[in-house]
């Protein structure tokens, strides 16, 4: 992969823009509900499939040195090994995934179903490696884990697909037009 400056300038941008959103969260049980998604989205959207991903891949590096920018302003690998760890793993592939429902250079949703399909693809693998983890962790049953760490999110996690798919179009014209 050739990176240009600007492509890591952007990357930087969207590991920033991660990692602010990460931290603002609600406690709603085990799992908070965060913004975090909501940038991993548009990480991907923006980026594509090749350097999503690598702005994710920061975005948990600088919280496992212990930079506050996980839910809840929390940071280190104590989060990481923890009953969320799975989730903040998923948004590797999840922002891979919803990255290859745009194509390098394009700036027009073409078609239109694509992106969102590949973010609920991405959302649903986040989902199953983040409660997994938690099974693992809690040594709860799938029943009560997708009770805690699905079912209560997925209306939350539409609008935001919703939300980072109408944003991520004009993003992609402004960055990669001419």
């Amino acid at each position: 992969m050739n990176l240009k400056t600007r492509d890591l300038t952007i990357i930087a941008v969207m590991a920033a823009l991660i990692c602010v959103a990460g931290p603002l969260s609600i406690s709603i049980g085990p799992i908070p509900l965060s913004l975090a998604s909501f940038a991993v989205y548009l990480a991907g959207a923006v980026l594509g499939a090749k350097r999503g991903p690598l702005a994710v891949a920061i975005y948990l590096l600088i919280g496992l040195v212990g930079v506050p920018v996980f839910s809840g302003f929390s940071g280190g690998f104590q989060k990481l090994i923890g009953v969320t760890g799975g989730y903040l793993v998923g948004y590797l592939p999840c922002a891979w995934l919803t990255g290859l429902g745009v194509k390098p250079g394009q700036t027009e949703a073409r078609p239109k179903w694509k992106l969102p399909a590949f973010m609920v693809i991405g959302t649903a693998v986040l989902y199953i490696i983040g409660t997994a983890w938690f099974m693992i962790q809690t040594k709860n049953g799938l029943a009560a884990a997708m009770g805690m760490c699905v079912v209560p999110f997925l209306p939350g996690d539409a609008i935001k697909i919703v939300a980072a798919t109408l944003l991520a179009w004009p993003i992609r014209k402004a960055i990669y037009r001419g």
